[in-house]
């Protein structure tokens, strides 16, 4: 079987912040405090560009287990990706702002672009129920 990639490393999520241009850098730091606030834990790397908070393991319905984080975010070229194992509904998402989405994630150029308690809405709920299953 194929090794997942997405795995915590040794990286330290600060030298990956100092990489970004500045509103990357402060708009990661707003979502470290965020998501450190609402998950009780400590941001990981997870691969060399994935900050992920907490870790579980999940089991597909083929049997295959893997360990995820219960949220996390990378700081991409074109957008925040924040990933969620729990995706909002259509009212939350129309109350977010100005985003883009996926199965699992949320895309954000910035974070001027949304409003932020929404977005803490939105990360509490996926942590919870990740915390939960």
């Amino acid at each position: 079987m194929k090794e997942i990639k997405t795995k915590p490393i040794q990286a330290s999520v600060e030298s990956y912040i100092v990489k970004l241009d500045i509103q990357k850098q402060e708009d990661a730091k707003i979502l470290i405090q965020m998501f450190s606030e609402v998950s009780q834990e400590k941001p990981v790397m997870w691969g060399p560009s994935i900050i992920g908070f907490g870790q579980r393991l999940y089991k597909y319905e083929s049997g295959r287990e893997i360990s995820y984080f219960y949220a996390g975010f990378s700081m991409r070229r074109k957008a925040i990706s924040i990933y969620l194992m729990q995706m909002p509904n259509e009212e939350q998402l129309s109350m977010l702002g100005k985003h883009q989405h996926g199965v699992g994630c949320l895309y954000i150029k910035t974070l001027k672009d949304v409003e932020l308690t929404e977005l803490k809405k939105i990360v509490e709920a996926a942590v919870k129920m990740a915390k939960e299953k």
